[in-house]
This record gives structure tokens, sequence and C-alpha cells, in this order.
């Protein structure tokens, strides 16, 4: 594919963006990006995602607790010490209590980057044969609601049999 800018040489970079639904496609070479001041990663002047989530979701202004005529305290983790301003910009959480620590400040920004806070993405067959019977016992429950609101109880009945089914392998495994 040749750049959209030169239209001599071959695009290296390849960008999406997404605007009201409406999906726009750049393919530039690395030349032009520079020349328009794009961000490369993996060279000197590119950019990491954290410090594009922190741009974007303003990590700074979320990162302290203010009281009345108090300095803000930043929050901080009791186990690793890490401050929520060091995370934003390191873009790692020093142990495993920081999710917990930090857990109302993720869930947010977790919704927004991948629109939810639970894995919804493939799983291997080979590893992930429970996950997935667990997700269907979930849709099944969605659906086994949606009839009995709409007061379609024999549906709901086969729906409630298929979920007890699912949830006997699960405990037989």
């Amino acid at each position: 594919m040749i750049c959209q800018e030169c239209g001599k040489k071959p695009a290296t970079l390849h960008f999406t963006k997404i605007v009201n639904g409406e999906k726009t496609e750049f393919h530039i070479c690395e030349l032009c990006a520079r020349e328009k001041g794009e961000g490369i990663p993996g060279t000197s002047n590119g950019f990491s995602i954290h410090s594009l989530l922190s741009g974007l979701l303003d990590f700074e202004s979320a990162s302290t607790v203010h009281g009345f005529g108090a300095k803000p305290q930043p929050l901080r983790c009791e186990t690793c010490g890490l401050t929520y301003t060091q995370f934003s910009k390191m873009g790692r959480l020093g142990c495993s209590k920081c999710y917990s620590q930090f857990g109302d400040k993720l869930d947010p920004i977790l919704k927004r980057v991948h629109g939810s806070t639970a894995h919804i993405g493939k799983v291997p067959k080979r590893a992930g044969g429970q996950i997935q019977i667990k997700r269907e016992i979930e849709q099944l429950r969605r659906d086994l609601h949606e009839q009995i609101e709409i007061e379609e109880f024999e549906n709901a009945a086969q729906l409630r049999d298929q979920i007890r089914e699912l949830e006997r392998k699960v405990a037989d495994s």
C-alpha cells in the first residue's frame, strides 16, 4: 500500500479512527508521519499506550483526594507504597494489592477502554471448557429473565432446566 500523503513511499503506519460510528483509515509512510508530528511506537519520538490513556482519561485530576482546606493527598497502595500518580505515569501497578487499592478508579478506565470490566474475548478451546460453560449459563440466565418478563413460562422452564444441567457439568468437573 502506498502512502496517502506523498503517494510515493510504501505506507508503514496504519491508523484507524472511529468517530461517532464513522470509520476513517489512514495509511502513511514513516517520513510523512514524522512531518505531521505523529508518534511512532518503537522510535525515539514514539509514545506508549499508558501515555495515551493518561492523556485521554485525565489520570492526574482523578488521582488526589481533596479535603476542606487540606493539601491534596495522593491515593497510595498500603502494601508497596505506589501512588496513583506514579501509576498513571508508569502505566503499571506495583503489586497485586494495587488492584484492590485503586479498584474504584480502575473500573471506569477499563470500561471506557475495553467496553467492559470482564474479559469477553476468545478463550482457548483446550483450556477454556469451564469458562465457555459459565458464559453459556450467564447467557441462559439473561434469556430466562427475558422469558419471565414476557410471561413465556414454558420457555423459561426449558431454560431453567438447561441451566441446571450445565451447572451439574460444572460441579462434576
